[in-house]
Protein backbone atom coordinates (compact mmCIF):
# COMPACT_ATOMS: atom_id res chain seq x y z
CA UNK A 1 0.00 0.00 0.00
CA UNK A 2 0.91 3.44 -0.64
CA UNK A 3 1.49 6.82 1.64
CA UNK A 4 -2.00 7.93 0.98
CA UNK A 5 -3.50 4.85 1.58
CA UNK A 6 -1.57 4.52 5.38
CA UNK A 7 -3.27 7.98 6.18
CA UNK A 8 -6.71 7.09 5.02
CA UNK A 9 -6.13 3.58 7.28
CA UNK A 10 -4.87 5.42 10.16
CA UNK A 11 -7.32 5.93 13.32
CA UNK A 12 -7.60 9.67 13.09
CA UNK A 13 -10.87 11.68 12.21
CA UNK A 14 -9.97 12.97 8.77
CA UNK A 15 -11.67 15.31 6.13
CA UNK A 16 -11.65 15.25 2.10
CA UNK A 17 -13.01 18.76 0.50
CA UNK A 18 -14.60 17.86 -2.68
CA UNK A 19 -13.70 20.22 -6.01
CA UNK A 20 -16.09 19.74 -8.94
CA UNK A 21 -14.16 21.66 -12.10
CA UNK A 22 -17.66 22.13 -13.24
CA UNK A 23 -18.89 24.04 -10.44
CA UNK A 24 -15.95 26.12 -10.58
CA UNK A 25 -17.07 29.16 -13.09
CA UNK A 26 -13.64 30.91 -13.69
CA UNK A 27 -10.06 30.76 -12.27
CA UNK A 28 -10.70 33.28 -9.83
CA UNK A 29 -14.00 31.17 -8.39
CA UNK A 30 -11.54 28.27 -8.17
CA UNK A 31 -8.36 30.51 -6.52
CA UNK A 32 -10.53 32.00 -3.66
CA UNK A 33 -12.51 28.23 -3.06
CA UNK A 34 -8.61 26.33 -2.55
CA UNK A 35 -8.39 29.91 0.16
CA UNK A 36 -10.81 28.86 2.10
CA UNK A 37 -10.03 25.04 1.90
CA UNK A 38 -6.34 26.35 2.89
CA UNK A 39 -7.92 27.59 6.39
CA UNK A 40 -9.57 24.42 7.01
CA UNK A 41 -6.59 22.25 5.41
CA UNK A 42 -8.22 18.87 5.30
CA UNK A 43 -6.46 15.88 4.79
CA UNK A 44 -7.35 15.60 1.04
CA UNK A 45 -8.82 17.39 -1.87
CA UNK A 46 -10.69 15.29 -4.10
CA UNK A 47 -10.87 16.59 -7.66
CA UNK A 48 -13.63 15.06 -10.28
CA UNK A 49 -16.72 14.97 -11.33
CA UNK A 50 -19.45 12.86 -13.52
CA UNK A 51 -18.60 15.10 -16.60
CA UNK A 52 -15.47 16.71 -16.29
CA UNK A 53 -13.42 16.67 -19.23
CA UNK A 54 -9.45 16.32 -19.22
CA UNK A 55 -8.47 20.46 -19.39
CA UNK A 56 -10.89 21.11 -16.95
CA UNK A 57 -9.54 18.74 -14.46
CA UNK A 58 -5.37 19.60 -15.67
CA UNK A 59 -6.28 22.96 -15.00
CA UNK A 60 -8.00 22.50 -11.64
CA UNK A 61 -4.91 20.55 -10.03
CA UNK A 62 -2.65 22.80 -11.42
CA UNK A 63 -4.29 25.87 -9.42
CA UNK A 64 -4.41 23.74 -6.45
CA UNK A 65 -0.87 22.72 -6.33
CA UNK A 66 0.11 26.11 -7.13
CA UNK A 67 -0.95 27.35 -3.48
CA UNK A 68 -1.41 24.00 -1.16
CA UNK A 69 0.25 20.81 -0.23
CA UNK A 70 -2.31 19.20 0.63
CA UNK A 71 -2.59 16.17 -1.14
CA UNK A 72 -4.72 16.19 -4.08
CA UNK A 73 -6.76 12.79 -5.14
CA UNK A 74 -8.81 11.91 -8.38
CA UNK A 75 -12.51 11.65 -7.85
CA UNK A 76 -12.69 10.16 -11.90
CA UNK A 77 -16.47 9.72 -13.12
CA UNK A 78 -14.91 8.23 -16.61
CA UNK A 79 -11.44 6.68 -17.57
CA UNK A 80 -10.93 10.30 -19.20
CA UNK A 81 -10.32 12.05 -15.50
CA UNK A 82 -6.46 11.33 -15.09
CA UNK A 83 -3.48 13.26 -14.79
CA UNK A 84 -0.35 12.63 -13.19
CA UNK A 85 -0.30 16.36 -11.61
CA UNK A 86 -2.33 14.92 -8.61
CA UNK A 87 -0.99 12.59 -5.89
CA UNK A 88 -3.58 9.84 -5.98
CA UNK A 89 -6.65 8.50 -7.65
CA UNK A 90 -9.27 6.45 -6.56
CA UNK A 91 -9.81 3.53 -8.71
CA UNK A 92 -13.38 3.47 -8.31
CA UNK A 93 -15.72 0.46 -9.50
CA UNK A 94 -19.35 0.65 -9.10
CA UNK A 95 -20.75 -2.28 -7.22
CA UNK A 96 -24.10 -0.72 -6.62
CA UNK A 97 -24.64 -0.78 -10.21
CA UNK A 98 -24.97 -3.62 -12.65
CA UNK A 99 -23.27 -1.29 -15.83
CA UNK A 100 -20.25 -2.87 -17.06
CA UNK A 101 -18.97 0.16 -18.13
CA UNK A 102 -18.46 1.77 -14.48
CA UNK A 103 -17.63 -1.68 -12.80
CA UNK A 104 -14.97 -2.17 -15.05
CA UNK A 105 -14.69 -0.81 -18.57
CA UNK A 106 -13.70 2.44 -17.94
CA UNK A 107 -11.09 0.91 -15.45
CA UNK A 108 -9.99 -1.00 -18.53
CA UNK A 109 -9.36 1.84 -20.22
CA UNK A 110 -7.46 4.28 -18.04
CA UNK A 111 -5.27 1.32 -16.14
CA UNK A 112 -2.42 1.49 -18.81
CA UNK A 113 -1.72 5.22 -18.32
CA UNK A 114 -2.20 5.57 -14.84
CA UNK A 115 0.55 2.54 -15.10
CA UNK A 116 2.80 4.92 -16.38
CA UNK A 117 2.14 7.99 -13.94
CA UNK A 118 4.07 8.29 -10.93
CA UNK A 119 0.32 8.49 -8.66
CA UNK A 120 -0.85 6.22 -6.32
CA UNK A 121 -3.70 4.42 -7.36
CA UNK A 122 -6.61 3.41 -4.24
CA UNK A 123 -8.55 0.17 -5.57
CA UNK A 124 -12.16 1.48 -4.40
CA UNK A 125 -15.37 -0.05 -3.71
CA UNK A 126 -18.08 2.51 -4.78
CA UNK A 127 -21.77 2.65 -3.36
CA UNK A 128 -24.15 5.01 -4.62
CA UNK A 129 -26.73 5.33 -1.81
CA UNK A 130 -30.18 7.80 -3.00
CA UNK A 131 -29.55 10.78 -1.09
CA UNK A 132 -33.36 11.62 -2.10
CA UNK A 133 -32.69 13.65 -5.44
CA UNK A 134 -31.42 12.26 -8.73
CA UNK A 135 -27.88 12.44 -8.78
CA UNK A 136 -25.45 13.29 -11.69
CA UNK A 137 -23.30 10.21 -11.12
CA UNK A 138 -26.48 7.89 -11.25
CA UNK A 139 -27.47 9.76 -14.50
CA UNK A 140 -24.62 8.98 -16.23
CA UNK A 141 -23.69 5.89 -15.18
CA UNK A 142 -27.41 4.50 -16.00
CA UNK A 143 -27.75 2.52 -12.72
CA UNK A 144 -29.60 3.60 -9.80
CA UNK A 145 -28.68 3.66 -6.21
CA UNK A 146 -29.03 1.31 -3.25
CA UNK A 147 -32.67 2.37 -1.61
CA UNK A 148 -31.38 4.56 2.12
CA UNK A 149 -33.36 2.01 3.77
CA UNK A 150 -31.71 -0.94 2.25
CA UNK A 151 -29.02 -1.55 5.11
CA UNK A 152 -28.64 -5.22 4.25
CA UNK A 153 -27.96 -4.58 0.45
CA UNK A 154 -25.23 -1.85 1.31
CA UNK A 155 -23.57 -4.35 4.01
CA UNK A 156 -23.01 -7.02 1.61
CA UNK A 157 -22.06 -4.96 -1.01
CA UNK A 158 -19.60 -3.60 0.60
CA UNK A 159 -18.49 -7.44 1.76
CA UNK A 160 -18.50 -8.49 -1.24
CA UNK A 161 -16.64 -5.34 -1.92
CA UNK A 162 -13.77 -6.01 0.44
CA UNK A 163 -14.22 -9.90 -0.49
CA UNK A 164 -12.59 -8.75 -4.27
CA UNK A 165 -9.57 -6.98 -2.91
CA UNK A 166 -10.69 -3.61 -2.97
CA UNK A 167 -8.35 -1.45 -0.47
CA UNK A 168 -11.67 0.84 1.09
CA UNK A 169 -14.90 1.72 0.42
CA UNK A 170 -16.56 4.62 -0.22
CA UNK A 171 -20.72 5.13 0.06
CA UNK A 172 -21.94 8.13 -1.38
CA UNK A 173 -25.31 10.03 -1.41
CA UNK A 174 -24.10 12.26 -4.30
CA UNK A 175 -23.93 15.46 -4.92
CA UNK A 176 -26.38 17.86 -4.10
CA UNK A 177 -28.27 15.12 -2.05
CA UNK A 178 -31.06 16.22 0.18
CA UNK A 179 -30.18 13.73 3.01
CA UNK A 180 -26.59 12.23 4.12
CA UNK A 181 -26.42 8.40 4.40
CA UNK A 182 -27.86 7.35 7.84
CA UNK A 183 -25.94 6.29 10.58
CA UNK A 184 -27.38 3.34 11.05
CA UNK A 185 -26.17 2.39 7.08
CA UNK A 186 -22.55 3.64 8.41
CA UNK A 187 -22.58 1.51 11.81
CA UNK A 188 -23.43 -1.32 10.08
CA UNK A 189 -21.35 -1.03 7.06
CA UNK A 190 -18.28 -0.31 9.33
CA UNK A 191 -19.32 -3.18 11.15
CA UNK A 192 -18.83 -6.13 8.92
CA UNK A 193 -15.78 -4.21 6.75
CA UNK A 194 -11.69 -4.48 7.85
CA UNK A 195 -11.12 -1.38 5.21
CA UNK A 196 -11.36 2.24 5.88
CA UNK A 197 -15.09 3.37 5.23
CA UNK A 198 -15.47 6.86 3.10
CA UNK A 199 -18.70 8.52 3.45
CA UNK A 200 -19.64 11.32 1.42
CA UNK A 201 -23.17 13.42 0.15
CA UNK A 202 -25.22 15.57 2.14
CA UNK A 203 -22.66 15.99 5.00
CA UNK A 204 -23.89 19.91 5.52
CA UNK A 205 -23.92 20.33 9.35
CA UNK A 206 -21.46 19.25 12.35
CA UNK A 207 -24.30 17.08 13.37
CA UNK A 208 -24.20 15.31 10.07
CA UNK A 209 -19.86 15.37 10.70
CA UNK A 210 -20.07 14.05 14.02
CA UNK A 211 -22.67 11.57 13.56
CA UNK A 212 -20.71 9.93 10.82
CA UNK A 213 -17.55 9.68 12.54
CA UNK A 214 -19.01 8.23 15.59
CA UNK A 215 -20.65 5.75 13.36
CA UNK A 216 -17.56 4.26 11.94
CA UNK A 217 -16.57 6.72 9.16
CA UNK A 218 -12.50 6.96 8.49
CA UNK A 219 -12.81 9.69 6.51
CA UNK A 220 -15.78 12.28 5.49
CA UNK A 221 -16.09 14.11 2.33
CA UNK A 222 -17.77 17.65 2.02
CA UNK A 223 -18.60 19.63 -1.29
CA UNK A 224 -20.21 22.59 -2.01
CA UNK A 225 -21.47 23.38 1.16
CA UNK A 226 -18.04 24.51 2.41
CA UNK A 227 -17.83 26.99 -0.60
CA UNK A 228 -22.28 28.35 -0.13
CA UNK A 229 -21.68 28.65 3.38
CA UNK A 230 -18.69 30.38 5.59
CA UNK A 231 -20.37 29.87 8.88
CA UNK A 232 -20.13 25.84 8.31
CA UNK A 233 -16.29 26.53 6.82
CA UNK A 234 -15.68 28.56 10.52
CA UNK A 235 -17.71 25.89 12.01
CA UNK A 236 -15.20 22.98 10.89
CA UNK A 237 -12.54 24.72 11.17
CA UNK A 238 -13.12 25.32 14.91
CA UNK A 239 -14.69 21.47 15.04
CA UNK A 240 -10.89 20.29 13.64
CA UNK A 241 -8.69 22.88 15.94
CA UNK A 242 -7.93 20.02 18.16
CA UNK A 243 -7.40 17.15 15.78
CA UNK A 244 -4.24 16.68 13.33
CA UNK A 245 -6.06 16.25 10.22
Amino acid sequence: MGKLYDILHNNKQKLAILIDPDKTNTESDLVQLVSKIKLLHPTFIFVGGSTVDQDDLKKCIAEIKKSTTIPVIIFPGSHLQVNEQADGILFLSLLSGRNPDYLIGHQVESAPHLRNMDIETIATAYLLIDGGKSSSVSYVSQTSPIPADQIKIAVNTAIAGEMLGFSCVFMDAGSGALQPISNEMIRKVKENISVPLIVGGGVRSLENLEGAYASGADLVVIGNKVEEDIDFLLDLKNYFSSSDL
